[in-house]
């Protein structure tokens, strides 16, 4: 798609959720809007990803916030679905959910209610994660007889060990949002009427800072989750090296000098 057709293609209407871009502020919003319990059909799966895709190209725009209409982000995916798609169809379903993950610009999830399955691994493919102190997160697919298939288990095992994923997997168990921060699968947990606040606050302060610097951190910490210690030195030396050559590093060495706020172009 061309920049009018991904323009286009981002303002019409989506299965379950809704996208709002913003070129003036440099934001999009990926709102899920099902309500009462925000439900992801299989269908709105595919559509999600290939929203990603397009904000990713869309060059006005700088930080992308997955949030939701309501009192849930999400009880998870219709499960009625699974049992209707066919295995190539199901195969993919990680793919799609990844897609904040391989998105190059910083991607923040805003929960609060019910986090749950899909929603949940939806949110722990994206950078950031701001909970409501209402939020509760669960992966209860083995009250199914089921498994998490979107990344869910082995996105969690990476963030909070082996000990802490088994308990919430395997006894299907709820964990709050004071929880998880403590626990360490969100950023921060703010008091529920303070969701919107805080998830601005991020946008803003995320906003100052180079793109091209951003997308090199993501793209490099991304990278290095599996690597050794010595290969993660090393990528992140050869990030450093090239990043030493750009506009964007010379502008923030000369606003330090001057002390004046950098004017960084991402380039």
């Amino acid at each position: 798609m061309n920049m009018n057709e991904l323009k286009s293609f981002l303002a019409s209407d989506f299965d379950g959720f809704e996208v709002h871009v913003d070129p003036s502020t440099g934001r999009a919003d990926v709102v899920l809007n099902r309500p009462p319990l925000n439900v992801i059909e299989m269908s709105q799966r595919d559509e999600l990803r290939t929203v990603f895709e397009a904000l990713d190209r869309l060059p006005e725009i700088r930080i992308i916030v997955l949030r939701s209409a309501g009192e849930h982000f999400s009880s998870g995916g219709n499960i009625k679905g699974f049992l209707e798609a066919s295995p190539e169809h199901v195969s993919k379903l990680a793919d799609n959910v990844a897609a904040p993950a391989r998105c190059t610009k910083p991607v923040i999830a805003a929960n609060r209610g019910y986090t749950f399955g899909v929603g949940f691994e939806l949110s722990l493919a994206c950078d950031f994660r701001i909970a409501s102190d209402t939020a509760l997160y669960a992966l209860p697919e083995q009250k199914l007889g089921q498994i998490p298939g979107s990344g869910g288990s082995a996105r969690l095992q990476k963030t909070i060990g082996i000990t802490r994923t088994k308990d919430m997997v395997m006894r299907a168990k709820r964990i709050s949002g004071p929880k998880a921060l403590e626990w360490g699968f969100v950023t921060e947990c703010v008091a529920d009427d303070e969701l919107e606040n805080a998830t601005d606050a991020l946008v803003k302060e995320l906003l100052f800072f180079s793109p091209l610097a951003q997308r090199t951190a993501k793209r490099m910490i991304n990278d290095n989750e599996d690597a050794s210690l010595s290969v993660a030195i090393e990528m992140e030396g050869h990030c450093y090296s090239r990043l030493r050559t750009s506009d964007d590093f010379r502008e923030g060495v000369e606003a330090f000098h001057e002390k004046r706020k950098p004017a960084f172009r991402g380039e």
